[in-house]
């Protein structure tokens, strides 16, 4: 059944362009006809508005968690808000990289963002933020996450790593043997896994189980970098979380030293440690963690900090849109495409900072904001 095209969509839109399509396809100028991408003129139909400026896919957000604050869930009203700062920031397709809300009911809402939901979180008990997971047992993880990855929309996600308080520092929260058969089993049900990982001792048994996605990533080596990109395996480097760490350091100084001094180091070496994930050749996808203590809307702050690092615009605008929207099998701006997309008065791939003032943003050939 083809996707219902809200009645505001209906008309046609002349983008004066330029519209960037992908990696090797920029076109000087598009139309949206009845809510879709063209790029021939329309014949016999009347041009109802002028959109001037660099036509962007619509930026992706990788790693959001709508419907969750610092409490745990929150009602369906708060989760919708959430979507739409999201929306109004630019970000009109969002994997949702676990919520404990459920959040199926955003799939009706024609006014919000995409959402490919990842289910809920999985972690062991006392094993990480109270009210945000779904807690198990080790020998539960293949049956939880085939469940799991059943209940969303392709995508699981696991908490790999969390502070051990016995141990003063942060370790795997499961064998690699079970890891093994539990990203098996969510791979048999159709799903991709991805996982929340802050530590070295976490990503041999992640890389060796068959993980699809790495989040944070800041305890990858030289090694596990070269191995992930032979291996195609991705890495949203999530840096507006990455700049907590010293607030984490802080708390645990006194009670875990050892868990404190770490965290210290990967902040210190955040920038070298997404400029080594490029240089290796991982792909970089744009993450903000939104959702917990990090408000929405903010793809354009997190963007900024990525090239803040030392990657290049481009490729930093290219990771945040048709990039994402490849590696998570939806269109971008093609022949035909839902018209999923920002308008921006100057280039973001020549300054970054123009992520944060879109002229026109228009979600399935609606302009929704600003």
């Amino acid at each position: 059944m083809a996707p219902v095209v809200p009645d505001a969509a209906l008309g046609v839109t002349h983008l004066t362009g330029p519209v960037l399509v992908g990696d090797d396809e920029v076109r000087d100028e598009g139309w949206v006809v009845d809510g879709r991408m063209t790029y021939a003129p329309p014949v016999d139909r009347p041009v109802d508005a002028v959109l001037d400026g660099v036509v962007v896919p619509g930026l992706v957000d990788v790693h959001c968690h709508v419907g969750l604050d610092s409490g745990g869930a929150v009602d369906r009203e708060l989760a919708l808000k959430q979507a739409h700062q999201d929306r109004d920031a630019g970000t009109l397709l969002i994997r949702d990289a676990g919520s404990p809300t459920d959040t199926e009911f955003v799939h009706g809402v024609l006014d919000a963002p995409r959402l490919i939901r990842a289910g809920r979180f999985i972690a062991r008990p006392k094993r990480y933020l109270r009210h945000y997971a779904r807690e198990i047992e080790v020998d539960d993880l293949p049956r939880v996450m085939a469940e799991e990855a059943r209940k969303g929309d392709g995508w699981v996600k696991i908490i790999a790593d969390w502070i051990d308080r016995d141990a003063g520092d942060l370790t795997p929260l499961w064998p690699a043997k079970v890891l093994k058969q539990g990203i098996r089993a969510a791979h048999d049900e159709g799903a991709r896994v991805t996982a929340h990982t802050f530590a070295t001792e976490s990503l041999d048994a992640l890389i060796d189980g068959g993980i699809d996605c790495l989040e944070h990533g800041t305890g990858m080596t030289q090694e596990h970098m070269e191995t992930a990109a032979e291996l195609g395996i991705p890495v949203v480097p999530t840096l507006l979380q990455v700049e907590n760490f010293p607030g984490f350091a802080a708390q645990g100084a006194e009670r875990f030293p050892v868990y404190s001094a770490r965290m210290s180091r990967m902040y210190a070496r955040r920038k070298e440690q997404v400029q080594a994930l490029h240089a290796a050749g991982v792909q970089l996808l744009v993450g903000t963690d939104a959702g917990g203590t990090i408000g929405h809307g903010v793809l354009p702050d997190e963007a900024a900090l990525i090239v803040d690092a030392g990657i290049p615009a481009a490729d930093v605008v290219a990771a945040a849109s048709w990039r994402a929207r490849a590696f998570l099998g939806v269109p971008s701006l093609g022949e035909g495409a839902s018209a999923d997309l920002v308008v921006y008065p100057t280039d973001p791939r020549i300054d970054i900072a123009a992520l944060r003032s879109p002229a026109h943003v228009m979600l399935r050939g609606v302009r929704v904001a600003p």
